[in-house]
C-alpha cells in the first residue's frame, strides 16, 4: 500500500492536492482526527486499498494533545507500509492574500486571535509534521495547475520510481527558494548579461547556450555538479528519502542558473526518466 499524508498551512493547496490524488486514483480521507489514525488502518475495508491519502492539519488536533506524537505514528506506518508526507506551505503574505480573497475562516482564527497570529499559531502546532515531511512545496508562486502537475509527478511518480529530481533555477536579486535540499550559488560564473547581444535571451536559447558552453568555468561547473549529484543520489536513496530538490542560483536568474538546471535535467532525464521537473522560477 503507499500512504501519502497531506498537511501543511491552511491556505497552501491541501484540498486541491487531495483532490488530485484522488484523481489518480487513491482512496482520500480528510481532517482525520489524529488518534484515530492508528485505528483506520486496522479496518478490513481500508487495508484493502492500494493507494490511500489522508488529510492531516490543525483541525486534526482540535486538543492540541496528539501533534506532539505524530512522528511516532509516521513510523508505524512506514513500518507497515510506503509511507510520504507531503507539507504544503506558502509565505505569510501569499497566505494572508489568499484569506482575504477568498473571505474563508482559518480554522485558528477567532475573536482573541487576529488571522496573522492564527497563521504563526498554526505554524507552530505543525512543526512535528514540518520536521519529518519527505517532500515539502512551497505554493507561494504556484497556480492550481502547477501544484496539480508536481503531486501527479513527484507524489504518484514516486510510487513507481526510485526517486523524483526537482531542477529549480532562481535569481538571488529575487531571494532564495525555502524547498532546496541543496542549493548552489553560480554568480561566479562568466554572465552573459554583459554580452549586449545576449542580455535579452535566457539560457534556454540557443544563442546563450552556446556561449556559455564555450566557458571554461561553466563546463567545469557542470562536471562538478553532475557529479556531486550522481556520487550523492545513491546515499539519499539508502536513507529512504524518495524526493530531490536542487536549485541553482545566478544574479537575476536568466542565463547561467537557467542554463545549467537544463543541463542537468537533460543528463539526469536519460537516467530517471519522466521522475524530472524543470522550473525556472524567474522565467515564469
Amino acid at each position: 500500500m503507499h500512504v501519502v499524508i497531506v498537511s501543511g498551512m491552511s491556505g497552501a493547496g491541501k484540498s486541491l492536492a487531495l483532490h488530485t490524488l484522488e484523481d489518480q486514483g487513491y482512496y482520500c480521507i480528510d481532517n482525520l482526527p489524529l488518534e484515530f489514525l492508528e485505528t483506520v488502518f486496522e479496518t478490513s475495508a481500508l487495508t484493502e486499498q492500494k493507494k490511500v491519502a489522508i488529510g492531516i492539519d490543525v483541525r486534526s488536533d482540535v486538543n492540541g494533545k496528539f501533534l506532539e506524537f505524530f512522528p511516532e505514528q509516521v513510523q508505524q506506518l512506514k513500518d507497515r507500509f510506503k509511507t510520504d508526507i507531503l507539507y504544503l506551505y506558502a509565505g505569510k503574505a501569499v497566505l494572508l492574500k489568499r484569506f482575504d480573497e477568498s473571505r474563508r475562516k482559518h480554522p485558528l482564527f477567532n475573536s482573541e486571535r487576529t488571522l496573522k497570529d492564527s497563521l504563526a499559531k498554526e505554524y507552530e502546532l505543525l512543526s512535528p509534521v514540518r520536521k519529518i515531511a519527505d517532500l515539502k512545496i512551497d505554493t507561494s508562486i504556484t497556480d492550481i495547475y502547477e501544484l496539480a502537475s508536481q503531486i501527479r509527478t513527484r507524489i504518484c511518480g514516486a510510487e513507481r520510481q526510485s526517486v523524483s529530481l526537482l531542477f529549480q533555477s532562481f535569481g538571488f536579486k529575487y531571494g532564495t527558494p525555502r524547498d532546496s535540499d541543496y542549493l548552489f550559488d553560480v554568480r561566479c560564473l562568466p554572465n552573459p548579461y554583459w554580452v549586449p547581444e545576449l542580455r535579452s535571451h535566457t539560457g534556454q536559447e540557443q544563442e546563450v547556450i552556446d556561449w556559455l558552453s564555450s566557458q571554461k568555468l561553466v563546463q567545469k561547473m557542470e562536471q562538478d555538479l553532475t557529479s556531486f549529484i550522481e556520487d550523492w543520489i545513491p546515499e539519499i536513496l539508502k536513507s529512504q528519502r524518495a524526493y530531490l530538490t536542487i536549485s541553482i542560483g545566478c544574479t537575476g536568474g536568466h542565463h547561467r542558473s537557467v542554463y545549467l538546471i537544463e543541463q542537468l535535467a537533460k543528463h539526469f532525464g536519460s537516467i530517471y526518466k519522466d521522475n524530472i521537473i524543470v522550473q525556472h522560477r524567474e522565467l515564469s
